[in-house]
This record gives C-alpha cells, structure tokens and sequence, in this order.
C-alpha cells in the first residue's frame, strides 16, 4: 500500500483559457490520478484526475450517491451532509437497490430506437428556431435563440410540461445549479419547482396525456412524490446540459474554423464531433462526488469508509494516457469512451436524447448560416463560471 499520497490544497476552478479546465487540475492529473483534499466543510477526502481510477470509481458499488454520504469541495455549497436532502424520485442521488428500481421504470423510454422515433420532431424544433432566427436577423444571441430553447422545448414535450412555463422552471433551474446560491435560495428554489411539478403530476393523475409522465402515472408503480421527484430531476438535466453543450459547442467550433467546417461540410464526421465536443469541453465542471462505504483500494491509495471523493471529470477526459493530445480539439478523434456522461449505473439516461439533439442542431445551424462568426471578441463572451454546469450566458453572432 502506498504511504506517500500527494495533496490538493483545494479544489481548482480558475480557469486560464476558456474552453480548459484550470491549469492546476493538469498539473494534478500528471502528478498523481489520486491526490488527498480537504474540503470546503473541513472533511478530509480526495480529488481524482487521471481517467482509469474515475472510470474504476464510477463503476464500483462501494461508492455511494447517497446525500448524507457526500461533501462539497465548493465553499458556497459546504453544507453539512445532513441538510443535503433530496425529493423521493430524485434518483441520481441514490444508491442499488432503490436506485436500480427507478432505472427499470425510466431506461425504456430513453433508448436508441426511442431517440431515432424523435428525430423528425426535433428536426422540425430545430428549424424553427432557424427560422426565427433568420426573420429577426443579426446579430442574435445564439444561446436564448437556438441553444436553449431546442432542449427546452424538447424535454417539455417528451414529460408533458407545458412549454409556456418554461421561465418558472427555467428560473428556479439556474438558482439550483448557481454554486454561489445559498442553502436558502436553493431550498427555495427546490420547493417552487416540486411544488409546481407536483400540481402537474396530480392533474395528470386526472386527466393524464401522451407523455411520459402519463405513462409512469399509469404504471402505478410511483407514488406522486416520487413522480414529481424525477419529474424535477428529468426537466433539469434534460434541458441544462444539451442546452450548455448547444451553446459552448458552438463557441469552440467559432474559435476553430477548420474544425467548424468539417462539421458543416461533412456529414460522416458528425457523431464523432459530438462524442469530440462533449469530451473536450466535459461541462459538468465540478463533480461527481461519490462517498466510499467501505475501505476501497484505488491506484494503490486506501479510500477508507466515510471518505468522500470528487471526480474531475475534464480532468480524465484531457488524460494523455486514454486520449493522446487531449487538449485539442479534434472532431476527427475517436473519442469514445469519455466519461462527459458518467460511467457505471449513474451513466446518464438521457445520452441518447443528447446525442440526438447536438447530432441534429449543429450541423443545421452551421448548413442554414454558413457565414456564422462572433459577434464580439471571444473574451468578452459571458461564461457560466459560477455554475455547476459550465457554458455561455449569452453567444452574440452574426451571419
């Protein structure tokens, strides 16, 4: 076993050049896979950066998403574990067997052959907002034009949620995921949003749709806490992450015209500029963290019980080990394999409807504006710094 275990004296967030992790999360990785850290409420953990002991880790049942198992190595977030409750159905934050029950109920609706049913419709979403786009002319801010509102509306679709309130949950969205929220607001927030959802599910209950909270309603296996619970969770990362990837995909791609030109011009290349963009840019910036329930050995470093671990994962998805130039973007890349989704019965359920969208949208932006540039200096481009989901604020262009 080895004794000598290199430190982190934090967690790094600053980051240097926009579309990079901080430079000391590559100075960490290429120390050590595995560094011990002291995290923002004083609890002694570690901070994981080389790709092989994250994936190892997302991948070992020992590591637990429960709550009251986790610490945040984020200042603004270092509530104590026990105030971290989540709603009944919130199922990213639980553990095999509950964990594994709403998997079974959740995994059929999000599978390929599902996602390949949805292409027309997100096609037809897709140009719309191209086409409103085109009617208001430039310059447009990509983000509240295309990059949000194709997710957006996507996901209220597939759920149910009527479109028309998407600032209700847009709103209470951003404070939850805001890492400089306080525990009041995020609590507040929450509470909106379940209340909100929960009004839904029980109309539903009485008059239920062609959605897939209808079809868990009728199911019967899901109590209506537990349906507004994943309904919370499904609404949030269904139109959070596309919608960051939408918009800081095409800021990279801008920053990059040869690399944007393949992707307009080529259509082979799509689904690996995707798997390339998700892999480069890893937007879930901090986190996961997992907690061990038992003494684990990782890298020949002893985990002990109670320890809590935060995975880096741009961090391990720059890994020269596993991605040789990891720190370039290049769509050409068979980036298969990264962990932009997680890895081990966590791994995303909704990757397939992610993959679908950035399939169709970004080839459609770049084919109906061929001419698409920044419409102001890179650095002057606001960025989501203080959010848990990295991106863009706002992507003015022109065309």
């Amino acid at each position: 076993m080895t004794e000598a275990v290199p430190r982190a004296a934090s967690f790094p967030t600053a980051r240097e050049r926009i579309f990079d992790p901080p430079d000391e999360l590559r100075r960490l990785r290429e120390e050590a896979p595995l560094h011990r850290m002291t995290y923002a409420d004083g609890h002694e953990g570690w901070l994981v950066t080389g790709y092989a002991a994250v994936r190892a880790i997302l991948a070992d049942p020992r590591f637990s998403s429960r709550p009251e198992q986790l610490h945040s190595p984020i200042p603004q977030r270092a509530a104590r574990p026990e105030d971290m409750s989540v709603p009944p159905g919130f199922f990213i934050r639980t553990d095999p067997p509950e964990h594994t029950r709403y998997r079974r109920l959740l995994t059929g609706q999000f599978t390929v052959r599902r996602m390949k049913l949805l292409e027309p419709r997100i096609q037809e979403i897709t140009d719309a907002c191209l086409d409103e786009m085109e009617r208001e002319g430039a310059p447009a801010d990509l983000v509240a034009s295309f990059a949000l509102p194709i997710p957006s509306l996507v996901i209220c679709e597939l759920l149910g949620v009527p479109y028309e309130d998407r600032e209700k949950f847009q709103r209470d969205s951003s404070i939850l995921l805001n890492m400089e929220s306080s525990l009041d607001q995020v609590r507040a927030a929450m509470a909106h949003l379940l209340t909100y959802l929960h009004g839904l599910v029980m109309a539903k209950m009485d008059h239920p749709g062609d959605d897939l909270l209808s079809g868990l309603i009728e199911g019967g296996e899901l109590d209506d806490q537990e349906l507004s619970g994943i309904a919370m969770l499904l609404l949030i990362a269904g139109h959070e992450t596309t919608a960051n990837m939408l918009g800081l995909g095409t800021f990279a791609l801008l920053c990059d015209p040869g690399q944007l030109a393949a992707m307009r011009d080529k259509p082979e290349v799509v689904d690996n500029a995707v798997e390339e963009l998700l892999r480069y840019l890893s937007i879930v910036h901090v986190g996961p963290t997992r907690g061990a329930l038992e003494d684990v050995e990782i890298e020949g470093h002893l985990i002990r019980k109670g320890e809590a671990v935060t995975l880096s994962l741009p961090a391990a998805n720059r890994d020269g080990e596993r991605f040789e130039g990891g720190d370039t973007l290049d769509i050409d890349r068979t980036a298969h394999g990264h962990l932009s989704f997680g890895h081990g019965v966590h791994q995303c359920l909704g990757q397939q409807l992610a993959r679908t969208e950035m399939r169709i949208a970004f080839p459609s932006l770049l084919r109906r504006f061929p001419g698409l540039r920044l419409a102001v200096p890179a650095d002057q481009v606001p960025l989501r710094s203080t959010m848990a989901i990295y991106g863009v604020r706002r992507l003015p262009v022109t065309w």
